[in-house]
């Protein structure tokens, strides 16, 4: 199923972040596989239950949720992309009352494939910018990333 990683990341992101299908994430993501930098960069989610934690809080937090994957690209079992998200901040959460704003993220993904699921995935996304746009940082903090 290594032939399959890229296939398998563009479903991942269509139905479970696109869609919402939480169901996918129980078939795609077994219970002994892990996720890394979802919350904070070096934080883990093991198994669909605690992704699920992660995957909620950002569901409700954050409606119209979109995911554009962009440069797919597999090397064995392995499949890379760079990702934009879209989202409204509707929902109270990440330290703040709903503003309504629209966010924009970028970030970077990278999962290994094994018999069809997913067994590990690593993610680096923009907090800083997210913590801008939800005006979280203060003067020290905005001068270093305007």
């Amino acid at each position: 199923m290594a032939r399959d990683a890229a296939a398998l990341m563009r479903r991942w992101f269509e139905e479970v972040w696109n869609q919402g299908r939480e169901l996918t994430i129980d078939e795609m993501f077994p219970r002994n596989s892990i996720m890394w930098g979802v919350s904070r960069p070096d934080a883990s989610s093991r198994g669909p239950e605690e992704f699920r934690a992660f995957f909620q809080a950002m569901r409700q937090t954050f409606t119209g949720m979109h995911i554009d994957l962009e440069d797919v690209v597999q090397q064995d079992d392995m499949a890379y992309a760079r990702f934009k998200v879209t989202a409204t901040h509707s929902g109270d959460g990440f330290g703040r009352a709903a503003t309504g704003k629209t966010i924009t993220l970028v970030g970077m993904c990278c999962l290994k494939a094994a018999d069809g699921v997913i067994v590990e995935g690593w993610n680096v996304w923009d907090q800083i910018g997210l913590a801008r746009e939800l005006g979280l940082l203060g003067a020290p903090a905005l001068q270093m990333f305007p």
